[in-house]
Order: C-alpha cells, then structure tokens, then sequence
C-alpha cells in the first residue's frame, strides 16, 4: 500500500511523515522546507507475526509494509507554479490514498500561510489545487484525442467521457464522485491517475490536549470529522509532535507512554485502521521455520489470487490451499495438531480469503 501525504505549510505533514517513517525528512517553521518529495516505509504492527514467528521459531518475520510519499506544502496557486508544491504532485498520482494532513491546532510560535486555523478554509484550498492539477491532465488528454475521436468510436466515447468530467472538475467537485455509466468508464476514469479520484483519509493533528477525548472537545475536528462524513472519507486524530516522541522508543516504552496519556493506540495504528477500512484492505498470513509473513490483499480475494501475491507460479498452478486460522493454530502449536483437530481446511479456487487465514498453498506448475 502506498499513500500520499498533503497539506498546506506548516499543518505537521513532515512532523507525521518522520514520526511514522523514521526517515528523517526536514521540517522547520517556514514554508517549503521540504522541496523534494520523500518516500519513506512504515512497518504494518502484527501482534500475530510476532506469536506465530516465536511459535515456528522463524529465521525471518516479515510484517506488511506502507510506503509513505511526503511533498512539499501546497498553498493557493500551486497548480499554477505558486510555491512548490506543483512541481511534486506528479509524485503522488501513483498511490493509492492520499492522507491530508489538517492543522487543528493552535501555536502561536507556528505561523500559518494564511493567518489564521481554519480546516475547512485549508481543505478546500488544498482540494481547488489538487482539481486544477486534474484539470491540466484532463485537458491534455482531451486536445489528444479530440481529433482521433472523429474516426474512432472507441475514442469517441472517451472524449465524451472527458468532457463530462472536464464540466464536474470546473464545478468543484472531486473525479471520485463522478459517476461513470459502466466498468469500461470506470477502467478509464481510474487509468487517469487524478489524484481527487484517490479516496482521502484525513489526519487531524491536534495538541496533546486534545488526544484524550480522541479530539471531541476540538471545534475544528468536529468540522473535519463532519465535512469527512459527507465525502465518504475516513478521519483520525493525530498529534504530530507526540508522534515523533514516541517514534524512537521501544514497544515497552511507547506502550507506557501512551498509557500515560490515556490513549490505546498510536497515531500509525489509527491510520493504518482508516486506510484498509477506506481501501477495503486485510491480510492473510504465512507461516514456517523459513519465514512468518502478513500479505496485504483486497477485502473479497480468492485463494488463487491471493496465492499470486506470493509468486505468479503459486496462482498460476493453484492447487488447493489449506487454511487454519492462526488463533486455532497458536492454540494448537502446529499445524499438524491443528489437522487432526479438524481445523485445517482445504480450501479450492472459489475459497475467498478471510483476515487471520494462515495458508499454506498447493500448487503445481
């Protein structure tokens, strides 16, 4: 899974990005501090790696990975050269989310590009420039394909396409509402890559004090939350700065931290939950001496495919997958015990792929 991180200068988009990837981007109290885009990786928590790895005493455990891509702050103009930012948007039409980072927080020692703490005033200039940035593929696509549209049915359906989109775009709103007639508009609408086709997630960063109530008492997460609500986006609530205290600690030392103010879950945690609930996302897992590892699949996948995220051979020549949930097999101790239990399934290609599966596939090729 790879998300995007946006947001205006000086909201903690940076602050965020480091916390959750340890990377070390820049970030200080000026506008477009960070001028490259940077790409960091997050380690998925797996509580159920670490049993099943002490259980098969693994050389290796593998946990599912985010890849995170952090761009220069955006302010009004960017699509058209204003700051930075525009000349990293390119950067984020890949992923699969893109988290906008919100500033709910008061500092008087942060300055904010437009004066003042509005979420709603930031989210709207953020959405206009992502829209015009669309808007200029969109429009590029449209001059080629216009002519070819004359002799070309296919590419005249596309052209039609693009001009309804074009009109949506132009009347603000996000290419993710526009609804497409069938799934060959859809294929096509999805191979533009515009970023407000991506589904949002945002992260309101808020003060330690407002971490307790989960950002209840916080009038400006109330609006975000409100405002997410009618977009069908997720929202999590965040404190950059207390992210990037507990971003170097032991898991020991940050789970005591957090006790101690209250919370059950880490700003990662939170978004992880947000981003495979908005992407339909779990993960099954494999197990052994070799390797214990957690594979990230679409919510509803069959066996066979979910055997090809291990290696296209696996999907190719599918056998059959034998299927235990890793809570039968943790009690168990081994799969062998958890056979003869009758808790083992062999599962064939219609067998649709459940959150915990540990899997063990057949296949021949």
């Amino acid at each position: 899974m790879k998300l995007g991180i946006v947001g205006l200068p000086n909201v903690g988009k940076s602050t965020l990005f480091n916390s959750l990837t340890k990377a070390g981007a820049e970030s200080a109290n000026y506008p477009f501090c960070t001028i490259d885009p940077n790409v960091g990786v997050a380690v998925v928590p797996d509580e159920r790696l670490k049993l099943l790895g002490d259980m098969y005493h693994s050389r290796k455990v593998t946990p599912a990975v985010i890849e995170f891509v952090d761009i220069a702050g955006l302010v009004k103009g960017a699509s058209h050269g204003e700051g930075l930012g525009n000349q990293f948007l390119s950067h984020i039409r890949e992923v699969d989310a893109v988290v906008h980072v919100v500033r709910c927080f008061e500092d008087e020692n942060v300055v904010h590009v437009d004066g003042s703490i509005n979420p709603l005033r930031d989210i709207e200039t953020i959405d206009l420039e992502l829209i015009f940035s669309d808007l200029e593929i969109l429009e590029r696509r449209i001059a080629k394909t216009g002519k070819a549209a004359r002799m070309d049915k296919t590419l005249a359906r596309e052209a039609s396409l693009l001009e309804g989109l074009k009109a949506h775009l132009e009347a603000g709103r996000p290419a993710r509402s526009y609804e497409t007639e069938d799934e060959e508009e859809a294929a096509l609408l999805s191979s533009y890559n515009l970023l407000t086709g991506k589904p949002v997630i945002f992260a309101a960063n808020v003060g330690e004090e407002d971490l307790a109530d989960d950002g209840e008492g916080n009038e400006g997460v109330r609006a975000v939350r409100s405002f997410a609500a009618q977009n069908g986006s997720e929202v999590f609530v965040v404190c950059a700065q207390i992210e990037r205290e507990i971003s170097d600690l032991d898991e020991d030392e940050k789970a005591m931290f957090l006790e101690e103010l209250g919370l059950s879950e880490s700003g990662l945690e939170k978004l992880i939950k947000a981003s495979y609930h908005l992407l339909g996302l779990h993960s099954f897992l494999t197990a052994g001496e070799d390797e214990t590892r957690a594979w990230t699949i679409k919510i509803g996948t069959r066996a066979p495919q979910a055997a090809g995220k291990i290696h296209t051979d696996f999907e190719r020549g599918f056998i059959k997958a034998e299927v235990v949930n890793y809570k039968d097999l943790l009690k168990e101790g081994s799969l062998a015990a958890a056979r003869e239990k009758g808790l083992v399934g062999m599962e064939g290609k219609d067998y649709v792929v459940k959150d915990g599966d540990v899997i063990l596939f057949r296949f021949n090729v």
